[in-house]
């Protein structure tokens, strides 16, 4: 289970899949048959600076050795 703080603070999120979308990263909150609930959870300047950012949260999910991660997206 992995839980974001998004980049502005204002939400705590259960994600079940993130990926990069130009300079934002977005996750799936949500899906049910074939209907899926997206959030971006942070934009950047660069596309190079989002997947920075998402090799971050996998190095975090990598070595974890909780059920649960929590990550905060940083805010530059």
């Amino acid at each position: 289970m992995v839980w974001i703080m998004t980049q502005d603070k204002k939400s705590l999120l259960n994600v079940k899949e993130i990926s990069i979308r130009g300079k934002s990263i977005e996750g799936v909150v949500e899906r049910r048959f074939f209907i899926e609930w997206k959030k971006t959870l942070a934009t950047y300047e660069t596309q190079e600076r989002a997947m920075e950012v998402l090799e971050e949260i996998h190095k975090k999910i990598y070595e974890a050795n909780d059920i649960i991660t929590i990550f905060h997206m940083p805010t530059k």
